[in-house]
C-alpha cells in the first residue's frame, strides 16, 4: 500500500479516535468528578458522613473497574443501540468508553481530593461556609493539578480503549490497524498506527504534565495564608449579597 492509499485512511482513523475520546473524555469527567468528591464527602469523617451510602458507591465503583473494557463492550450492547441506535461506529464505542472512564476517573478524583490540606476546609467551616462552598472553594480549586493530571491519565487510558473498540468496528486507528495491518498483512501501515498512538499519546502526556505544573507552581507561590484571606473576601461577600 503506498502513501497516498494510506494518507486518507490514516487521517480518518486519527479524527475518528480523537472524537470518540474526546467526547468519552467530557462524559467521564462530568460523571467523575462529582461521583469521586461524592465518595470523600460520604466517608467516615467527610461532610456528608454516610457509611453506608459510601460503601454502596464504592462497591459500584470497584465493580465497574474491575471489569475488563472489552467485556463492558460486549454487556453494553443493548444499552449501546438503545442509545445510539446501532452497535457499530464511533458514536455507539462512545457508549461504553464513557461507561468504563467515569469509575476510573472517580477513584483519581477521589485520591486528589483526599490530598487537600484539612486545615483549610476548618478555615471556611468557621467562616460560615457550608459544604458546597467547600467544595466549590477549596476541595476543587486546591486539587486541580492533580485533578489535571488525573484527567491526563484518563486520556491516556481512553486512547488505549479506543484502539481495543476499533477490534469490533468503533472505527479509529485501532481498526486500521486491525483491518489493514493484520488482517491484510500491511504490516508497514500497523506500524505508522502505534508510531501515531505513541506520538499523540506523548504530546497529551505532556501537556497534562506542563499544566498541572504550572497551577502547583501558582499554588505554591500563593502560599495558604493567602488563599484564606480570598476565603474570607469570598465569604464575606457572599453573605452581603
Amino acid at each position: 500500500m503506498t502513501w497516498s492509499e494510506m494518507q486518507p485512511l490514516l487521517s480518518q482513523a486519527c479524527w475518528d479516535t480523537l472524537y470518540m475520546v474526546g467526547w468519552s473524555t467530557l462524559i467521564a469527567v462530568v460523571g467523575g468528578l462529582p461521583l469521586g468528591v461524592l465518595l470523600v464527602l460520604t466517608d467516615r469523617g467527610g461532610l456528608l458522613q454516610n457509611v453506608l451510602a459510601n460503601k454502596v458507591i464504592g462497591q459500584i465503583v470497584n465493580v465497574a473497574r474491575s471489569m475488563p473494557f472489552i467485556i463492558l463492550m460486549v454487556a453494553l450492547m443493548n444499552f449501546t443501540r438503545w442509545i445510539t441506535g446501532t452497535t457499530i461506529g464511533r458514536e455507539a464505542a462512545i457508549v461504553p468508553l464513557a461507561i468504563g472512564a467515569i469509575p476510573f476517573f472517580a477513584r483519581l478524583v477521589e485520591t486528589a481530593v483526599r490530598e487537600v490540606d484539612g486545615g483549610l476546609v476548618e478555615a471556611v467551616q468557621a467562616m460560615g461556609g457550608n459544604t458546597w462552598t467547600v467544595v466549590r472553594k477549596v476541595l476543587v480549586p486546591e486539587s486541580l493539578p492533580s485533578l489535571i493530571s488525573s484527567t491526563t491519565t484518563t486520556i491516556v487510558a481512553l486512547i488505549g480503549y479506543s484502539a481495543m473498540a476499533g477490534t469490533v468496528g468503533a472505527g479509529g486507528l485501532g481498526d486500521i490497524a486491525i483491518r489493514y495491518g493484520y488482517q491484510r498483512f500491511e504490516t508497514e501501515l500497523m506500524w505508522i498506527t502505534v508510531a501515531i498512538l505513541a506520538v499523540v499519546i506523548s504530546v497529551i502526556q505532556f501537556a497534562g504534565d506542563y499544566a498541572a505544573r504550572s497551577l502547583h507552581r501558582r499554588g505554591g507561590q500563593s502560599g495558604p495564608a493567602p488563599k484564606l484571606r480570598l476565603l474570607r473576601a469570598s465569604t464575606a461577600t457572599s453573605k452581603t449579597v
